[in-house]
């Protein structure tokens, strides 16, 4: 798989507490399954906002039964989370998740804005499910709304 062009946003943000990617052809919906998609969009979150990081187009992949073609892809999301696409096969799953990559899938159609709008929710009431056990395995800082009622000094 060669990369055909790459964007590449630079400013001096923070480092994001995770990094989650979109298969999408217009970085507006999600519309791509991910073995055949010809693009990811990489976002950063924090626990107040998400900020576009990247955006990279690549080639057409053959539409054959060779496996190898998935190995670039996957590792091109090596610091995200999870990948957000139409669908994904088995053999897929298995690799994204050996490689600590939570394949989700949405609806036809998934708008980027809204995906990302109710993860940042998550984040910010306490993650849960797939997003807790990823933040969990990768190490990353877990708030929950309890911790935050601690640190106010919170009694009964």
């Amino acid at each position: 798989m060669t990369i055909t062009r790459q964007l590449k946003v630079v400013d001096d943000r923070p480092e994001p507490i995770i990094r989650v990617a979109f298969a999408s052809s217009d970085r507006v919906v999600v519309d791509q399954h991910f073995g055949s998609a010809t693009a990811f969009v990489f976002y950063g979150l924090d626990f107040e906002k998400a900020w576009l990081l990247r955006i990279a187009e690549f080639e057409q992949p053959d539409m054959d039964s060779n496996e190898d073609k998935l190995a670039d892809k996957i590792a091109m999301l090596d610091d995200c989370i999870a990948v957000y696409c139409r669908a994904c096969g088995a053999s897929a799953v298995r690799q994204l998740i050996s490689h600590g990559v939570q394949p989700v899938k949405v609806s036809n159609d998934s708008e980027i804005a809204d995906l990302l709008d109710s993860l940042l929710q998550e984040l910010r009431s306490g993650p849960a499910g797939w997003l807790a056990k990823a933040m969990r395995s990768r190490t990353l800082p877990i708030v929950s709304r309890f911790d935050d009622m601690e640190a106010e000094g919170w009694s009964e």
